[in-house]
């Protein structure tokens, strides 16, 4: 999330507002996004982590990173889920998308 954190002027520039969700306890969450400037959910669910369509960790109990973009409209124009603990997007790739995909809009 630290590098969302360092491009987050860079983001709200290309009108887009950055939220984050853990299933982590309020307690935990808070020491993870304390230094953060955006929002950060606490308490994601199974129930939740199903209704996104994110994969979950059956032997530890936890979901697995699930990321959109979406449109204003809450349309998902792209995604990214992972399986294991590696696959997120990438800060700089992602803001390099949304600034291509904002220019093809002007």
């Amino acid at each position: 999330m630290a590098g969302y954190e360092e491009r987050r002027d860079a983001f709200a520039a290309e009108g887009v507002s950055i939220i984050a969700g853990t299933v982590d306890s309020l307690e935990d969450t808070q020491k993870v996004a304390e230094p953060l400037n955006f929002p950060v959910a606490y308490g994601v669910s199974r129930e939740t982590g199903d209704k996104l369509g994110s994969w979950w960790d059956e032997r530890r109990d936890f979901i697995q990173p699930s990321e959109f973009v979406l449109s204003p409209q809450g349309k998902v124009l792209f995604s990214a889920y992972s399986n294991a603990p590696v696959g997120r997007m990438d800060p700089e790739e992602t803001l390099t998308l949304i600034k291509y995909l904002n220019s093809l809009k002007r």
